[in-house]
């Protein structure tokens, strides 16, 4: 039905939104943090998420939805709360901010490999919590560092 498609449409839609921003937010972690960890941790989320972006994209064509190609608002303005700080701020801020996003990210996906419509999305978001449970618990490892700073 028209309805179930559209459930599926914009789970697609909101994992690219967290894909497209988490990609972000791990570069920006590369080039602006002096910590090692979240220079790691911010390398990870890149190729984790670009990964993801592409299966995603894949997934969306042979399914003929349309899904985000830039930042939605949202995420533009969370990159630029981002941007404005440095040092040890940055670095809290960054973990706090992909703790959010992948939490986030694993409702969606939980949901949709519940209650997905379409085989092909209800599979593809099951095989891809494990990933992103790995991602959240690294994030919780670091916040604890930080927070003792």
């Amino acid at each position: 039905s028209i309805e179930d498609k559209q459930d599926d449409s914009e789970f697609l839609v909101d994992i690219t939104e967290v894909n497209l921003a988490e990609i972000e937010i791990g570069k920006l972690a590369q080039t602006k943090s002096t910590n090692a960890e979240v220079k790691k941790l911010g390398k990870m989320l890149v190729d984790q998420h670009t990964k993801s972006a592409s299966e995603v994209s894949a997934l969306a064509k042979t399914k003929n939805f349309t899904i985000p190609t830039s930042l939605t608002e949202e995420g533009q303005e969370a990159y630029n709360k981002l941007n404005e700080k440095s040092g040890v701020d940055f670095d809290k801020k960054f973990a706090d901010m992909m703790i959010d996003g992948h939490e986030k990210a694993i409702n969606e996906l939980r949901k949709a490999s519940e209650s997905a419509k379409d085989q092909d999305i209800k599979l593809w978001a099951s095989k891809s919590i494990a990933g992103l449970t790995v991602h959240l618990e690294h994030a919780k490892m670091l916040k604890q560092g930080l927070d003792k700073k």
